[in-house]
């Protein structure tokens, strides 16, 4: 189901009215795109959050209505309070549905490694997401990646992956997406003196008891 949010021009401007907007819980925005007017907005800052807590994310397309007028849009940039985490202001950008855009889009790993399962290895997920060209309706929610079938020191690179129907890759196609890494030495180690601090604790518990058991047997005596 498509999504629709409503809001007002804005025609307030400076700190005191964006913290009077805040206090209210909304933010102030803008809308811009090619070939048409930039229109200051309020959003209800809700609104907001659940667009980017949805499954697309930032790459949702939703509508924007204010006054008499509905268009097609996605998030463009946030401005986020460092501190608070606080959602301070957005920019909108209109979609042309007709036309592609360019976006990045995460990588989703599935599957279990051989290399992970059975030859001690571990995941290094080193590439996370991937410039695309599609139209808005195309974008996905994510690009999935099987892992299942690699061994260690093996890896799985952009070009490897076909890209979903209607959907164009962009980013470095030798870009590593994904590599089975065997464990280093330093990590070797520190397994080996993690296990003989369990067995010499084993040890000392032995001991203890032992120990506690003799006092015992010499109070009967």
């Amino acid at each position: 189901m498509a999504i629709a949010i409503k809001c007002e021009k804005r025609n307030l401007f400076g700190k005191n009215a964006s913290r009077r907007l805040r206090r209210e819980g909304k933010i102030p925005g803008i809308f811009y795109g090619t070939g048409t007017e930039t229109v200051p907005l309020t959003l209800d800052k809700q609104d907001v959050i659940d667009i980017l807590r949805s499954e697309s994310g930032e790459n949702t397309i939703f509508k924007v209505i204010f006054e008499s007028e509905t268009r097609d849009t996605m998030l463009k940039m946030m401005q986020i309070d460092p501190v608070s985490d606080e959602l301070l202001h957005a920019d909108l950008i209109q979609v042309a549905m007709d036309k592609e855009i360019r976006v990045l889009v995460s990588f989703s790993l599935v599957g279990d490694a051989i290399g992970v399962k059975t030859e001690g290895g571990f995941i290094d997920f080193v590439t996370r997401e991937v410039e695309v060209e599609c139209l808005p309706r195309n974008i996905p929610e994510s690009i999935e990646v099987d892992i299942s079938e690699l061994h260690m020191n093996q890896s799985l690179k952009i070009e490897e992956i076909p890209p979903p129907e209607g959907i164009r890759f962009l980013s470095d196609p030798t870009s590593i997406i994904v590599l089975v890494s065997a464990p280093t030495k330093e990590e070797e180690i520190e397994v080996e003196e993690i296990e003989e601090e369990a067995v010499e604790g084993e040890e000392v518990e032995s001991a203890e008891a032992e120990k506690q058991e003799e006092d015992r047997e010499e109070k009967k005596e």
